[in-house]
């Protein structure tokens, strides 16, 4: 018997010589190519759930803690993030507070407006205080939050009104009571010096302050439910008690005369805010007062008039004060058992409107903004340029303001030019890779744009946060959001 060692499987052709396969193989009888290549699923997990699946696993480089901002430019990955989120879970940074800047209408509101939303999912209390186009007001009303509208004609909010905190005095031992006493005459003073230089367009005098100081400490111990009004304080440097003469030169009933002379500039000022341009808009009790029990909170001031920087400034300036005195005595409220604990994020918009109409502004801004990480507040700083901020009249007023950003934990960076990147990065360390990521969003559009193109770098933000490098992210808003956020709406009725 013969036996074959021939195989029995017939070879396999050929393929031929000098020809790489494509993506899916050869072609052909034998090639071996495949019609339809599935892609990989991809996995999301930490290093001990995905350590078994090296070298096949990436890590991923943007925080997934936070509200959902938009996708990684480079990656498409999703990027999370808001000043709450990071101090409070992920503790990315060392106070809830952010800066945001770039040029008009290239997203920074809608970066905001995102930010609004999710942090309302998550228990927060979202605080508009100040809102000039409006931006947020149909948001906040789709939330079922509520919108004060402030303005001539409209509601009136009371400078020297500091929230519920009458409340509180009557729960509290004489101890608490006097200290609660003197941060609402703090409160108070700097705002009504605040008002004063917007008025005078100049400074208050170390001893015009001290008047003041103790006409509202005066005021405060005869308080009755009823929160004070200006012209009460005009009236009692009018009437010039002893306790208010008590820190001058002039404290016998002979002296009065010259106590007079003395605050005469101090008694014009007061008049010129009852009855100047802005005594309709802040003489009187507060309208309508804020609820914090609401999903959000939004104080409308488009109704002012964008040529009318006096009124916008103090109208700013008011409800910056008045805001952050109800969550002051929310906190106060909480801490005492008389309210639950409740968490703000309060949105500062177009803060250099405020700052420059007036010298000794940015003091003023600063102690009543100023609300630490222990005060349960998370800060939004919008702006379109740091160069704002260098256009305040004194070399210690631009230090002072340079200081909001420098102490923001996060800059958000959207598309600006190449002296603004200049000016970031004397507050913040910008290597030349991102330097030239921001640069790309400003370039202009072609000239053959098609109708409805999207303008080149609308919502791109650079996210840096110290000398860590920036994530460059798109947010690209949702249909809900464009309708409930378009400042457009004018050009889009025709």
């Amino acid at each position: 018997m013969t036996i074959s060692t021939r195989d029995a499987t017939p070879p396999a052709p050929r393929r031929p010589a000098g020809r790489r396969p494509g993506r899916l193989g050869h072609a052909g009888p034998g090639g071996g190519r495949w019609s339809w290549v599935e892609p990989p699923i991809e996995y999301r997990g930490t290093t001990v759930q995905v350590c078994g699946l090296f070298p096949f696993g990436t890590g991923a480089s943007t925080p997934m803690i936070g509200v959902p901002v938009g996708r990684h430019l480079y990656t498409g990955s999703a990027v999370c993030f808001d000043p709450i989120s990071w101090y409070t879970r992920a503790r990315l940074i060392n106070n809830p507070s952010v800066w945001i800047e770039g040029e008009p209408g290239m997203g920074k509101s809608t970066a905001v407006r995102r930010m609004v939303l999710g942090l309302t999912a998550q228990g927060v209390t979202p605080l508009i205080l100040g809102d000039l186009k409006p931006d947020y007001a149909e948001l906040v009303r789709a939330l079922g939050g509520q919108v004060l509208r402030v303005g001539p004609g409209l509601d009136r909010i009371n400078p020297l009104d500091v929230g519920p905190w009458r409340q509180v005095l009557d729960r509290v031992d004489e101890r608490t009571g006097a200290v609660v006493r003197a941060a609402v005459t703090d409160r108070r003073l700097n705002m009504l010096v605040a008002l004063a230089t917007l008025v005078r367009r100049g400074p208050v005098t170390s001893d015009e302050t001290t008047v003041l100081a103790a006409a509202l400490r005066y005021l405060a111990e005869r308080e009755t439910d009823t929160q004070p009004v200006l012209s009460d304080v005009l009236r009692v440097i009018r009437d010039a008690p002893p306790e208010v003469r008590a820190v001058t030169l002039w404290q016998e009933e002979q002296d009065i005369p010259r106590f007079r002379d003395d605050t005469a500039g101090l008694h014009r000022t007061l008049l010129a805010l009852l009855h100047g341009p802005l005594g309709d808009t802040f003489e009187g009790q507060t309208t309508t007062a804020i609820r914090l029990d609401t999903p959000a909170v939004c104080v409308d001031i488009s109704g002012i008039d964008d040529t009318d920087e006096l009124r916008t400034a103090a109208t700013l300036l008011s409800t910056w004060s008045y805001g952050f005195a109800q969550v002051e005595a929310a906190h106060l409220m909480a801490d005492l058992g008389l309210a639950p604990p409740r968490t703000f994020f309060t949105v500062l918009d177009e803060l250099w409107r405020a700052l420059r109409v007036g010298h000794g502004l940015v003091d003023r801004a600063d102690g009543l903004t100023r609300l630490n990480r222990q005060k349960g507040t998370g800060t939004a700083f919008i702006t379109h340029s740091l160069a704002d901020l260098e256009a305040l009249p004194t070399a210690h007023d631009r230090a002072k303001a340079r200081g909001f950003a420098e102490r923001s934990a996060v800059l958000m960076i959207g598309p600006c030019s190449e002296q603004e990147l200049d000016a970031v990065a004397r507050v913040r360390p910008l290597s030349q890779a991102e330097r030239r990521e921001v640069l790309s969003w400003s370039a202009p559009p072609s000239w053959t744009a098609a109708e409805g193109s999207e303008t080149v770098g609308r919502g791109n933000f650079l996210i840096k946060v110290g000398s860590r490098p920036g994530i460059p992210v798109h947010l690209e808003p949702t249909e809900v959001e464009k309708q409930l956020g378009n400042t457009d709406f004018r050009w889009t009725m025709t």
